[in-house]
């Protein structure tokens, strides 16, 4: 299966060049940390954006891995299916943030990955990243960051199972503020691209507890909610309460 036929059939895909020397992103992507020369170097990596289309899907369970994804724009959802058919929402990426990590192990992508707006990526063959990361010792290091970062991030989601149905939402609520706030975005004012069933089902809990958990908040001061758009009225009280961002 070529690295193509992973994309949607219906999907606009130009073969549109990449350059991660004058990516906007390069701070929060995998050019992080490098010197100029070895980011000119992998100019000739990243050599394709591909646009999704809010609906479509990136990759779907059980197809081969070839490439990993970097959102350049937009916000994409990763989720399984249960026997029963029901969605599981495994994870929230917004720009600057890998796609596909979860396939390296077993050549095989386990969750489904699908854009919740209209999206942009930039593809990284991953045969011909381990092969310059021979040569960039400092890439392959930040690359193994990422990682780590994902398996904290798991980690925080554990933790999240003991935690009250509010105390969850809250800690969502934070590390959504903390990952706009690296991207220069308001962490005090945004909106949320997911809806409240698949918040829902990312953090383990009904669509019911989600609204009457938004409602109480709100009747606090400590939130206001404007359909999808979240403002934060106090953040160090919910810091102080239930706790950092630290599970990002």
């Amino acid at each position: 299966m070529s690295p193509d036929s992973l994309m949607p059939k219906n999907c606009n895909i130009p073969c549109i060049k990449a350059r991660c020397s004058s990516c906007s992103l390069r701070e929060l992507c995998l050019p992080v940390g490098l010197d100029e020369q070895e980011v000119r170097a992998l100019d000739h990596l990243v050599n394709q954006r591909h646009k999704i289309r809010r609906g479509e899907h990136l990759h779907r369970a059980g197809l081969s891995f070839h490439s990993l994804h970097v959102v350049r724009s937009g916000f994409f959802k990763t989720y399984v299916l249960q026997e029963d058919g029901r969605e599981q929402v495994t994870g929230f990426h917004m720009p600057g943030e890998v796609l596909g990590l979860d396939a390296i192990s077993a050549d095989t992508h386990t969750c489904n990955a699908v854009a919740l707006e209209d999206s942009e990526v930039c593809e990284i063959p991953f045969a011909k990243l381990e092969g310059i990361g021979r040569t960039i010792p400092s890439l392959m290091h930040h690359f193994h960051k990422i990682m780590s970062r994902e398996i904290v991030r798991d980690r925080g989601m554990l933790m999240l199972g003991g935690m009250k149905a509010g105390e969850r939402l809250v800690a969502f609520l934070l590390n959504l503020s903390h990952r706009f706030a690296k991207r220069g975005y308001s962490p005090l004012d945004f909106n949320l691209r997911m809806t409240r069933e698949e918040i829902g089902s990312y953090l383990g809990l009904k669509l019911e507890t989600i609204s009457r958990a938004l409602s109480r908040l709100q009747e606090d001061g400590l939130i206001n909610v404007d359909n999808k758009r979240i403002r934060l009225n106090d953040i160090d009280h919910l810091r102080r309460q239930y706790g950092s961002s630290s599970y990002e």
